[in-house]
């Protein structure tokens, strides 16, 4: 990684920044468009949407820039407000929008009710935020009189080990959570003491693209036994990879360990096989992001956990 890669990866592990609150790309038409902005951000506190086009900031001219570039420019900004100039779809003129530049958490867990007792808790990624923004989800979710609960680690690329194993500490009896192996036969162990386990019926989604952090995740419900797995076999990436940041400021990912789920399986190239396979093609996933009623796994953790 260069130095800005490094910065930037940083950042994503972290699930924390200083910025505005949006994720940025290059518009095809030039200058920088909002691929998304987050909610209760400060870009969308100040009136900024998704597909807004940013042509300049502070006057700066950002059409040519690089996206590496325009991130620069707005963090060296923290804790000051910079003024936008930004396009708007149907719109003819341009508009100033003045925006915080603060610390900002990316949003990694989101939450509802599906039915009056069951909630349903997504997690995209397991970065440093994540696992309050999980306590704070069941939180509010357990007030609304969840009584049984689905986690959706579908295309969860993974994260942070420690991340993982704090969520699972609010879920798991006591016993060993993961253990990893270095090249050297070297292990180390994480483990649950138990005193926040679970006590409702729980169900796991995942599928193909559920990696690393993930599959420890769905490893260690499965082989605890205190939830079933849905959806279809995780991508099988079991092994412990760190930054090491050199000194000019760049970094090299090394792979340092393999992991091993409680019982003392590998899953690295295998994945872990759900306890009932659900598959849905290309297709039928694309229909679900925009109908629930679709989602065939979705609907077949339910029924197992009316069950």
């Amino acid at each position: 990684y260069t130095a800005d890669e490094y910065a930037q990866e940083t950042a994503s592990t972290d699930g924390a920044y200083a910025g505005i609150g949006v994720s940025i790309q290059k518009n095809k038409n030039g200058g920088v468009q909002i691929a998304e902005c987050y909610e209760g951000g400060p870009g969308a506190d100040a009136g900024l949407q998704t597909g807004d086009v940013i042509t300049a900031i502070n006057d700066t001219d950002v059409t040519d820039m690089e996206l590496s570039d325009v991130v620069s420019l707005i963090r060296e900004n923290k804790d000051k407000t910079i003024v936008l100039t930004v396009l708007r779809e149907n719109e003819d003129s341009s508009r100033e929008i003045s925006v915080d530049v603060t610390d900002v958490e990316l949003p990694s867990v989101s939450g509802e009710m599906l039915d009056e007792s069951t909630g349903y808790i997504q997690i995209t990624q397991f970065t440093g935020v994540t696992p309050q923004q999980y306590k704070d989800t069941f939180a509010e979710l357990k007030d609304k009189g969840m009584e049984r609960l689905v986690i959706d680690l579908r295309n969860n690329p993974g994260g942070l080990l420690t991340s993982v194993c704090d969520i699972l500490r609010e879920i798991l009896p006591e016993g060993l959570i993961v253990y990893t192996e270095d090249k050297d036969g070297n292990r180390e162990e994480e483990t649950c003491d138990g005193k926040n386990k679970l006590n409702m019926p729980l169900a796991v989604l995942v599928n193909e693209n559920s990696a690393s952090a993930s599959e420890i995740f769905a490893g260690a419900v499965q082989d605890h036994g205190v939830g079933t797995i849905v959806g279809t076999r995780t991508y099988g990436k079991g092994v412990v990879q760190e930054l090491r940041q050199l000194s000019d400021g760049s970094a090299v990912k090394l792979t340092v360990s393999n992991y091993y789920t409680p019982n003392g399986n590998s899953i690295n190239k295998v994945g872990i096989k759900p306890d009932v396979e659900v598959k849905m093609s290309d297709k039928q996933w694309k229909k679900a992001q925009t109908d629930e009623k679709a989602d065939k796994q979705l609907k077949k953790a339910i029924e197992i956990l009316k069950k």
